[in-house]
């Protein structure tokens, strides 16, 4: 089974390029939706991040506000790594499951945000990343996500750089400025997968 890593940091484009490959039949994996599922009510992660933080982190919904639980762990270094200490190996193991599910497929797109940081290259057997200036990304995350600048640049800081990751790939698409051509790189990028996995 042939999996494709792709990576880069929050606000590069990640979704809209997974997206493209989507339209094009292949199927996605994304790591940041299995995440999401795992802090539904129902799963041990759930129970786990309410435990572990109290009532004040659920909504009154009674599920888990992401916000606020975004802004303990990027201010507080130590529930940032306790979050993904618990979290981690959970994502990993869906993830394979996952992979070994699309079995019949071509070859897959695994979506993992902090691939690098999170040592989960194991996972795939070629990793594609998607490179944006630091500068748009901050911009993107505070219109995306109505956030001030700070916070933005907090989350940027506690990634990789954009040169590191780059300098680790096998791949990349250039994400840096708005009148790039991302079908056109999607396009080529699919044509090489489906050779590399001998579809």
């Amino acid at each position: 089974m042939f999996s494709v890593g792709l990576t880069g940091g929050i606000a590069s484009g990640k979704t809209t390029i997974s997206n493209l490959f989507s339209k094009l039949g292949v199927a996605v994996i994304d790591t940041d939706i299995i995440s999401r599922n795992l802090l539904e009510p129902g799963e041990l992660a759930f129970d786990q991040v309410c435990a572990h933080f109290g009532a004040s982190i659920v909504n009154a919904d009674g599920k888990i506000d992401r916000v606020r639980l975004r802004e303990i762990v990027f201010n507080n270094p130590a529930e940032k790594s306790w979050l993904e200490t618990m979290l981690h190996p959970l994502i990993y193991q869906r993830s394979h499951d996952a992979i070994v599910t699309n079995a019949g497929a071509d070859y897959v797109l695994v979506v993992v945000p902090l691939l690098f940081e999170t040592n989960f290259q194991s996972l795939v057997d070629r990793i594609l990343v998607v490179d944006c200036p630091a500068e748009q990304q901050i911009e993107r995350l505070v219109k995306r996500d109505q956030i001030d600048e700070s916070l933005a640049q907090k989350m940027l800081q506690q990634q990789l750089s954009n040169a590191e990751r780059v300098a680790r790939a096998h791949d990349t698409i250039d994400n840096r400025s708005a009148d790039v051509d991302l079908e056109s790189q999607v396009a080529a990028l699919h044509r090489r997968y489906l050779q590399l996995s001998g579809a």
